[in-house]
């Protein structure tokens, strides 16, 4: 079976013939394994794709909504993630096609006493802050309905891949006499501008996949009949074919442009860049470069 990276620590193994032909229908098709197990939220290797890694949500009843347990599983795979060096790039996706994360499931929120939400919204908050600040290239495979805290999960990845068929993706909050409360109007303003993330919020319009990446919410659009997995899965192996260090020290240095000037922000970056200049994985690129090969770097 394969073993949820929430219940295991170390490299998650994929133990049967039957399960490597399973997850690669997954690849192709979309489906999930048979036996993707209980958990909510899991890690899952790629096969045949050394260094890509899955964190698969898995409510598909609830369309992936996030539940106070799904939340818990979501934080514990991100935290394995982020001392994991065997992972290069990871993919957020659902572990059923047709379904991405539709926001906080409600139904849970219901019952919930005010303590309870409160502290939901300080996990949430955590668990995006952690998958913000991975050392790794993220993509969010949207393949199914983005809305509220599904979205601003998705806004937390470094790129959006949105399927072509997808028709829900916003931020409808207004709508239930809220506002974004899991970093909506930070993170959409940061990346659209005040102006487009206002037009979004204020209208609690929903975008199909087209209108989304028109916006620049999504980076790109699957074409038609293929998955956002399989568009994210092209990106991802053009990322983890590269150094290692070097994607972690190109990550750090962007995601700092926001609260540096220039002139600190070129720093920053000269300070990233000089470690890199003495790794294993920069001789490799040289030497590769000199002998006509593509480079194995190991991360070091």
């Amino acid at each position: 079976m394969i073993i949820a990276a929430s219940r295991v620590s170390g490299v998650i193994v994929l133990r049967s013939a039957h399960v490597r032909c399973a997850a690669r229908r997954f690849i192709q098709t979309g489906q999930p394994p048979a036996n993707a197990g209980s958990a909510e939220a899991y890690l899952e290797p790629v096969p045949n794709h050394p260094g890509i890694t899955s964190l698969l949500l898995n409510r598909p009843k609830a369309k992936n909504a996030i539940s106070m347990n799904l939340l818990k599983e979501f934080q514990e795979c991100l935290d394995k993630v982020q001392f994991d060096k065997t992972t290069r790039v990871l993919i957020v996706r659902s572990s059923t096609l047709g379904s991405f994360c539709a926001g906080a499931d409600l139904v849970e929120r219901a019952g919930m006493s005010k303590a309870q939400v409160d502290k939901f919204l300080i996990d949430l908050r955590r668990a995006l802050g952690t998958l913000e600040g991975l050392p790794v290239p993220t993509i969010a495979a949207i393949d199914g309905p983005a809305l509220g805290g599904g979205l601003e999960l998705g806004l937390a990845c470094d790129l959006r891949v949105a399927g072509h068929s997808v028709t829900k993706i916003g931020l409808p909050e207004v709508k239930l006499g809220i506002i974004p409360g899991a970093g909506g109007t930070q993170r959409l303003t940061r990346l659209l501008g005040l102006a487009k993330a206002k037009d979004l919020i204020f209208t609690a319009r929903v975008l199909t996949a087209a209108e989304a990446h028109q916006f620049g919410v999504v980076n790109y659009v699957s074409d038609p009949e293929t998955s956002a997995f399989h568009k994210a899965m092209q990106l991802a192996k053009q990322m983890s074919a590269n150094a290692p260090l070097a994607l972690k020290a190109a990550k750090q240095a962007i995601s700092r442009v926001p609260e540096l000037g220039l002139e600190s922000g070129l720093d920053f970056e000269r300070a990233s860049y000089e470690p890199l200049l003495h790794t294993k994985d920069r001789l490799e690129a040289l030497q590769a470069f000199k002998e006509k090969r593509a480079p194995v770097f190991k991360g070091e």
